[in-house]
């Protein structure tokens, strides 16, 4: 025997191989009587539905299932029971051998009826879909026994599937038991290709009932969305006369409607995307039971795609119209963003112009008083120049005082400019950073 590898493993090697495991059909064989419950629940009712399937099989004196337990398949004895957990809903599927004697003869019993009513009817969520499913041998049960006890005549779909090998009989109402009904007559087929064909139409039930909750949101986010684009049509009007003045306050309305409508889109979105993917996976069951037209009958496929079409289309029209009006919304933001503070920028400028213009005027006032001050400077110095001479008169010097303060008067005012000069220089030229 091999030695096992020493590799370093992925934390997540062995659930994501086993994930291909998870959930395998059950192989069956006719007659049965099944009945499939869909609970929706949150994660509390989700963990609460785990605590349920621990109490029935505590009452059998069972193995409990872990809290990483997603799925159990269990036989009770009076009846075998199969759990499923999934992202918004707990599946319960229950299987009995079906009472053939006097079936198109009164009402069949459903294999809910075995199963302890106190805790069926405490199962946690709210029942999305609960279905009986009848699996009965081809050669002792034919169509018209079936239509006249068990199913509505007048909304009777019915198809062979399997390549031929089995014909399935549905109305898809629900009855006075609060259970929709649907009717299997299995020819030739081995056990566990029959347990997949159940399990497929099973969920064909299934994904049916969970692609449709996305139609109440959809009605329900309609007037949203039309209120939403009433509005928006008026703001483009008024955005486009209005002044700088009005602007703010648009802007605040647009800024609101923006919020009201990705509130809107992050309360709906996850749902639309939800029954895209369940829409999906309706469409590859039904395409996976291989069914084929019976003589002046319908097939499920004919009856999904003109009742659930327009279902299906308004699920899809609200989130493409809820993204188009979210980008719109975002548009006309942009735009009315941009024009104000285009405005801003305009003001901005008009602002520096005036402040230029009046630093000029500054600067010229500045270099009036610097005449005037080299006219003042130069009468003082003069004057102190005229009292020198007079008092260097006394120790010989030549010239009178008028003459050596007018000789003196081109001279101190010549300095005196310039010296203002370079000061002036010095601070309104000094370079940066020094």
């Amino acid at each position: 025997m091999p030695a096992p590898t020493s590799l370093q493993q992925h934390p997540h090697r062995a659930l994501l191989h086993n994930e291909i495991h998870a959930r395998p059909p059950e192989a069956m064989a006719a007659p049965l009587a099944i009945a499939h419950i869909v609970m929706l629940a949150d994660a509390a009712g989700r963990e609460a539905s785990r605590a349920h399937v621990a109490a029935l099989l505590r009452n059998h004196h069972m193995a409990l299932p872990d809290a990483h337990t997603t799925h159990l398949r269990m036989d009770l004895g009076a009846f075998r029971m199969r759990w499923e957990m999934h992202t918004e809903f707990v599946t319960w599927t229950f299987m009995v051998p079906a009472q053939v004697d006097a079936f198109g003869d009164r009402d069949p019993v459903g294999a809910a009826e075995a199963v302890p009513q106190e805790w069926l009817a405490a199962l946690p969520g709210q029942c999305l879909c609960s279905l009986n499913l009848w699996v009965l041998p081809t050669h002792t049960f034919g169509s018209g026994s079936l239509v006249k006890h068990v199913l509505h005549e007048d909304t009777l779909v019915a198809s062979t599937v399997a390549d031929g090998h089995g014909e399935v009989y549905t109305d898809f109402a629900i009855h006075a038991d609060g259970f929709s009904r649907m009717v299997l007559l299995a020819g030739g087929m081995t056990p566990r290709r029959l347990g997949r064909l159940v399990q497929r139409l099973l969920e064909i039930e299934t994904y049916r009932m969970a692609a449709l909750l996305g139609l109440p949101a959809a009605r329900e986010a309609a007037s949203v969305l039309a209120f939403a684009e009433r509005e928006l049509a008026e703001l483009a009007e008024a955005i486009r006369s209005a002044d700088r003045d009005t602007e703010p306050a648009l802007l605040d309305r647009l800024t609101r409607l923006a919020g009201q409508v990705e509130s809107q889109y992050a309360a709906t979105h996850s749902r639309f995307s939800a029954s895209s993917a369940y829409f999906a996976l309706l469409d590859k069951r039904i395409e996976d039971v291989a069914e084929s037209r019976l003589a002046g009958m319908q097939t499920i496929r004919d009856f999904m795609d003109r009742r659930l079409t327009p279902a299906r289309s308004t699920c899809e029209w609200a989130a493409r119209r809820q993204d188009a009006l979210s980008q719109r919304v975002s548009r006309m933001s942009n735009l009315l963003r941009t024009r104000v503070e285009i405005e801003q920028q305009q003001s901005s400028q008009a602002l520096l112009a005036t402040m230029n213009h009046r630093q000029d005027l500054q600067l010229k006032m500045q270099s009036t008083v610097e005449g005037l001050s080299v006219a003042a400077i130069t009468y003082y110095i003069v004057g102190l120049v005229s009292y020198l001479a007079k008092g260097a008169q006394k120790i010989g010097w030549p010239l009178s005082a008028e003459t050596t303060a007018a000789l003196a008067i081109p001279l101190v005012a010549v300095g005196a400019w310039w010296s203002l000069r370079k000061l002036h220089h010095r601070i309104f030229h000094k370079p940066l950073g020094h």
